[in-house]
């Protein structure tokens, strides 16, 4: 990224006012929902290795326009208020696009999860909760956070421990925090939510021959040569169901370390416990490996799945990308600078706030969970099947009875006869979730000749939505 560019919070705002720009705001409402309500900053003291290390947190809150607010909490020594504020207001715009009832908040902990052993991380989570807590920044009914960059159920468990042992009294401390451990509250699908929204994105691209049309794509996913940066638990899920699921080519996989390519396809189950075994790509039998691996994202494929951090296509590589289709499943991939040029270039985005909203909205059904203290699906399941073994029976008997040899084809039986759990639950509730906002999408971006690309019509949809609840409240 050139040093001219603006920030990723500059990049994040100068895409609001671009899309606001296309609106008719009552006057000074532009401002209330582009503006960040607080910030706290806090550094704190742990006791670690025979000496005090101090550490510096954010939590921010952008909008109260529904509460509680909602954010994840990421660890990395990147983490700073301008990024974190950024991110609260993605996550603003992102639950009112998907239409998940919470305002926009995003922490981070200036920490290297890696330098630290699991007792030593454990103690600066629970003391980083402490901090928060004191001042309501994590609580079920205002401030619900999860796991982001460098954190995941390990972390949230801790975090709803420690908010639990504060307090007592809480009937409802379960719901503090999402993401958790299936085992501590949490919810079946959550680990594979952002990844398995990615998928659910793509297919509704796939599914309207107008969109594709403006990529140059047509067909279907099978075989569409599929590039992926960053092979965490975003960019692992998104591959890994797009390749077993939808037959798409994993052509190449980029990560820190460098690049692997294989024109026939990478076994991205393989490659990941290669990652998880030796901490890199490098080594890995089942492609070749390039050490300069941030330079195939200017490799041809038809689609590019940047999953790791912000910015890695700005304004200096942005007339390189050879994709077609970029799918946003990291938040803020491309800078605006970029964004520009692809647009102009025709490639087509599918915009972080609706690409990655797989976790939030997964993460609202785990949140509604721990306030019902029940599973989905656990009162209905049994009765789903019975009913279902009911007609079945009946089917059969008719067959018997009319000696018609009627004969089920098979599989359908089992597959019919199979009440919906959780995951089923929360999948179709996903996928639910994923047709509607690209519907709104869609429909912005193809009724508007003013709306050029399917972020702006996302920012569009969002701030209209969030528009609404003000003038609801008075505002």
């Amino acid at each position: 990224m050139s040093r001219q560019e603006q920030s990723f919070r500059g990049s994040v705002e100068r895409m609001f006012t671009h899309a606001a720009s296309l609106m008719d705001l009552p006057p000074g409402l532009e401002e209330k929902i582009r503006v960040c309500n607080s910030t706290y900053t806090v550094r704190f003291g742990v006791r670690l290795r025979g000496q005090i290390h101090t550490f510096t947190g954010y939590r921010s809150v952008h909008s109260e326009h529904m509460e509680p607010v909602k954010g994840g909490i990421r660890y990395s020594l990147d983490v700073n208020q301008d990024e974190v504020e950024a991110l609260a207001a993605l996550m603003t715009y992102k639950c009112a696009l998907v239409e998940v009832p919470f305002g926009g908040s995003k922490g981070g902990l200036r920490i290297d999860p890696r330098a630290w052993n699991e007792d030593e991380l454990e103690r600066v989570t629970r003391r980083f909760t402490y901090e928060l807590s004191r001042r309501n920044l994590i609580s079920p009914s205002q401030n619900v956070p999860a796991p982001d960059m460098g954190t995941g159920e390990r972390e949230m468990a801790w975090m709803a421990d420690a908010y639990k042992r504060l307090h007592p009294d809480d009937i409802n401390a379960k719901a503090c925090v999402t993401g958790k451990p299936r085992t501590a509250g949490g919810i079946d699908g959550r680990v594979e939510a952002t990844g398995r929204g990615v998928q659910y994105a793509l297919r509704e691209v796939f599914r309207h021959p107008d969109v594709l049309k403006r990529a140059g794509l047509e067909g279907t996913l099978a075989g569409k040569r599929v590039i992926v940066q960053g092979l965490g638990n975003v960019g692992y899920h998104a591959a890994h169901f797009l390749s077993s699921e939808d037959q798409a080519l994993i052509s190449c996989v980029i990560e820190r370390d460098g690049a692997i390519t294989n024109p026939q396809g990478i076994n991205v189950d393989a490659l990941r416990g290669h990652i998880i075994s030796t901490g890199g790509v490098r080594g890995f039998s089942g492609g070749d490996y390039h050490e300069e691996g941030m330079a195939k994202l200017e490799e041809p494929c038809d689609i590019l799945i940047p999953a790791a951090v912000e910015s890695v296509i700005h304004a200096g590589n942005a007339d390189r990308i050879a994709c077609k289709l970029i799918v946003e499943a990291a938040n803020g991939p491309v800078t605006a600078d970029a964004d520009e040029i692809l647009r102009n270039r025709g490639v087509v985005i599918v915009p972080d706030m609706y690409a990655n909203a797989g976790g939030v909205t997964v993460s609202y059904f785990e949140w509604v969970k721990n306030l019902s203290q029940i599973s989905l699906g656990r009162m209905e399941r049994r009765h789903e099947e019975a009913r279902a073994r009911m007609l079945i029976e009946e089917l059969e008997r008719i067959s018997a009875d009319t000696g018609t040899n009627f004969e089920l084809a098979k599989g359908f039986k089992e597959a019919f006869l199979h009440g919906a759990d959780e995951l089923d639950l929360v999948r179709s509730g996903l996928d639910d979730t994923m047709r509607e906002a690209f519907g709104k999408m869609r429909e912005v971006w193809m009724a508007n000749s003013r709306v050029e690309d399917l972020r702006t019509a996302a920012y569009v949809v969002a701030i209209r939505r969030v528009s609404n609840v003000y003038g609801s409240l008075g505002l």
